[in-house]
């Protein structure tokens, strides 16, 4: 059974940064696209983020510049590199599979100003 598992998540103060991790178990990253969404409390689920298998990024137009995806296939973990947060940014940050159509069980991510 393929499960993705999240970490990295946390509080944080307005400027700083957090790396957020996504790691496959029973499966690999290497050959499909992955993407990063966040869920706000009381907003549905959008996508910030997503990765190519052969690495071409694609970013949400208000995380350009801000936030990195990357991956890392000998340890079939992607990554999510997230500077300059901002409290907008606060949210439930979930990893999806695109080939497997599962989610992680997502980070917390939180902002203070």
């Amino acid at each position: 059974q393929v499960q993705l598992v999240e970490s990295g998540g946390g509080l944080v103060q307005a400027g700083e940064s957090l790396r957020l991790s996504c790691q496959a178990s029973g499966g690999l990253f290497a050959d499909h696209a992955q993407g990063w969404y966040r869920q706000a409390p009381g907003k549905s689920r959008e996508l910030g983020a997503s990765i190519t298998a052969g690495g071409r990024a694609d970013y949400a137009d208000t995380r350009k510049g801000r936030f990195t995806i990357f991956r890392d296939n000998v340890q079939n973990t992607v990554y999510l590199q997230m500077n300059n947060l901002q409290p907008r940014d606060t949210a439930v940050y979930y990893c999806h599979s695109y080939k497997w159509g599962i989610w992680g069980q997502g980070t917390q991510v939180t902002v203070s100003s």
